[in-house]
C-alpha cells in the first residue's frame, strides 16, 4: 500500500511538473493566468494538473474524477496547502453534475482518449463554460506508437513495444493474454482502442460543436517526457503536422486550446 501511494505521490509530482512548465506557458499564450480565474479539470485524479493554479492564488479551482481513491488521495495531497480554501475535488461522472457554475479554464490531460462518444462529452461540457472561457485538451492521437497505453502492461516486453496496439481486437487481444496480462488490464486496454481518437476526428468534433481553436501544438516528444525520461520537448516538424491521418503514428500528444462559438 505504501508503495503505491508513492507511486501516485511520483505521478501527482510529475503532472505539477509539465503543467507549470509547459502546460500553462501554452496557455498563457491566449489568455493570462492569475488569481481572478476559476479552474474545473474534468478527470482530475490526484489533482496534480492543478497545483500550480491552486499555487498562483487562483480563486476557485475545482477537480472531478470518477475514481473516488483518486479523490481521496488528492484531499490528501492538498489537506496542507496554503490555498487549500480554494480547492474542492468532487467524486461524480461530469454528466450528473449541473450545479458548479461556470469557469473560465477548463482542462483536460490524457483523459479525451479514454472517454466514450466524444461527441456527445465536448457538446455537453460546454454548460461549464463562462462566454469568455477557455478548454485546454492534451491528449494522444491513437495510432501513435504507445497510443494504446501499453506502457502499463505488466509485461516488460509489452510495455516498451510500439503500434502493436494498431493490430484487430482479437490478435491484440491473444498477444496481451499470452504475454500473461490480467483479464481486467486487458479489458481496460481493450476499452482504450474503442475510445482512442485521432486528430482529424477530434477537429470533426470541434466542428460540429462550433468551437473555435485558439491555438494547437502536435509533438514528437511529449512535454510529459522532460521529467519521465529526461527528454526536452520537441515539436513535430511542419511537413509531418500537415500530413492528415499520416500525423497521428508520429505525434506523441497534442496541445489545444479551444473557445466556445455560437451554436
Amino acid at each position: 500500500m505504501q508503495e503505491r501511494h508513492l507511486q501516485r505521490e511520483k505521478y501527482f509530482k510529475e503532472q505539477e511538473f509539465t503543467v507549470k512548465n509547459y502546460v500553462i506557458p501554452f496557455i498563457e499564450k491566449s489568455m493570462r493566468i492569475d488569481k481572478n480565474i476559476s479552474v474545473l479539470e474534468i478527470g482530475c485524479g490526484e489533482g496534480g494538473n492543478l497545483k500550480s493554479f491552486l499555487d498562483i492564488g487562483c480563486k476557485k479551482v475545482i477537480g472531478v474524477d470518477l475514481a473516488l481513491g483518486k479523490i481521496k488521495n488528492a484531499n490528501l495531497f492538498y489537506q496542507d496547502h496554503p490555498n487549500k480554501q480554494n480547492i474542492k475535488f468532487i467524486h461524480a461522472d461530469i454528466y450528473d453534475i449541473f450545479d458548479i457554475g461556470q469557469f473560465d479554464l477548463i482542462m483536460m490531460r490524457d483523459v479525451l482518449e479514454h472517454i466514450h462518444d466524444q461527441n456527445k462529452f465536448m457538446g455537453f461540457v460546454k454548460r461549464f463554460m463562462k462566454p469568455t472561457g477557455k478548454f485546454f485538451l492534451g491528449f494522444p492521437p491513437w495510432q501513435n506508437p504507445f497510443g494504446g497505453h501499453q506502457q502499463i502492461c505488466e509485461s516488460k516486453i509489452l510495455s516498451k513495444m510500439p503500434y502493436f496496439h494498431i493490430l484487430p481486437s482479437p490478435v491484440y487481444r491473444l498477444i496481451l493474454k499470452m504475454f500473461g496480462e490480467k483479464d481486467d488490464k486487458i479489458r481496460g486496454l481493450l476499452e482504450v482502442k474503442e475510445t482512442g481518437i485521432t486528430i482529424e476526428r477530434f477537429e470533426r468534433i470541434l466542428k460540429r460543436n462550433t468551437y473555435h481553436k485558439d491555438n494547437r501544438v502536435f509533438y514528437f516528444i511529449n512535454p510529459n517526457y522532460d521529467i519521465k525520461f529526461n527528454l526536452k520537448p520537441k515539436e513535430q516538424t511542419k511537413l509531418i503536422s500537415s500530413i492528415p491521418y499520416f500525423r497521428n503514428f508520429f505525434i506523441t500528444t497534442n496541445y489545444y486550446l479551444i473557445s466556445a462559438g455560437k451554436d
